[in-house]
């Protein structure tokens, strides 16, 4: 199944009932706004917080950033948060605590039909669909590939550890999180999150460092609980000057040896072969897109000032 698949660094996470952070979310260089009515809304607040949506969606948008809502479990707080995020000024929901191929399903059916109430497009809303539990991490290659709406794909650390009575760690985290990213290539999503939890934060080096080491596990995005946390995800899940050159000079050797008959040649005392060169070619290809994006966003900014 081929998808076309937005560009999503960096997902920040902003209550959806707290205005002092729904009215600055768009200044924070993010390029997806969570808008959320989960774990960060208390439940006394969540009726009232699910009437915020469709007002704060455009309000975060103002940027240039796309914008997802993160729902709650059970079915029924599901349904009614649905209800109120189904809008033109909303991409994508959240899908937290997903069980099954069933599960998924159910959610599309319920999606298409606000869609279609609305005067949305059917199937512009995507999915990001995220395994929590132990038995839906032994179906989750059936999970991801259960919707095309489906455009990446998530394991949360924490509520996964709780159900498996285990520690939020990265060593105890790098077995499941690893599956969850041979799931999602599998399925052609992007894989999202972290190598280890991001409870902690405050060591921007640290935090730095562990978001390099996520991406080179082959994580493409991940979520940001706190504002600092953007610009380096953002920055660490692009491709740097160095890594576009070298990827260039890869590309036009390659060009030079096939124009002389050769599919392999040598660099730097290495050979470089097909599955290099077609690295190579990804990484630009993401650059490039990134770029657009953050061109995108810019003349957001500016069109707003």
């Amino acid at each position: 199944m081929t998808r076309e698949l937005p560009v999503w660094r960096s997902l920040m996470y902003c209550p959806v009932n707290v205005e002092k952070y729904v009215d600055r979310a768009h200044t924070r260089g993010a390029d997806v706004i969570q808008l959320d009515l989960e774990d960060s809304v208390p439940m006394a607040e969540k009726a009232g917080a699910r009437k915020l949506v469709e007002k704060a969606a455009a309000r975060v948008r103002r940027g240039g950033a796309d914008v997802v809502v993160r729902f709650n479990q059970p079915l029924s707080m599901a349904v009614r948060d649905i209800e109120h995020a189904i809008c033109p000024d909303v991409d994508a929901l959240a899908c937290t605590k997903i069980g099954g191929v069933s599960h998924v399903q159910l959610l599309d059916e319920l999606v298409s039909e606000l869609e279609e109430k609305r005067g949305v497009p059917v199937g512009r809303t995507k999915f990001i669909v995220m395994v929590e539990t132990a038995a839906a991490f032994f179906r989750m290659r059936d999970i991801v590939s259960a919707s095309p709406r489906i455009v990446a794909f998530n394991l949360g650390g924490e509520d996964f550890a709780l159900d498996n009575n285990m520690q939020p760690t990265g060593e105890a985290l790098l077995y499941p999180k690893q599956q969850m990213i041979f799931a999602a290539n599998a399925a052609g999503v992007i894989p999202l999150g972290f190598i280890d939890s991001i409870a902690g934060f405050g060591d921007w080096e640290a935090f730095r460092k562990m978001v390099r080491r996520s991406r080179d596990f082959g994580f493409m995005g991940a979520g940001c609980i706190h504002p600092g946390q953007v610009a380096i995800v953002n920055q660490e899940y692009t491709p740097g000057d160095a890594e576009v050159a070298y990827a260039q000079k890869l590309i036009k050797l390659d060009d030079e040896a096939a124009a002389s008959g050769r599919g392999s040649f040598t660099l730097d005392g290495k050979m470089v072969d097909v599955p290099i060169i077609v690295r190579a070619r990804k990484l630009i290809a993401r650059y490039e897109a990134i770029k657009k994006r953050e061109s995108r966003t810019l003349a957001a900014m500016e069109y707003r000032a």
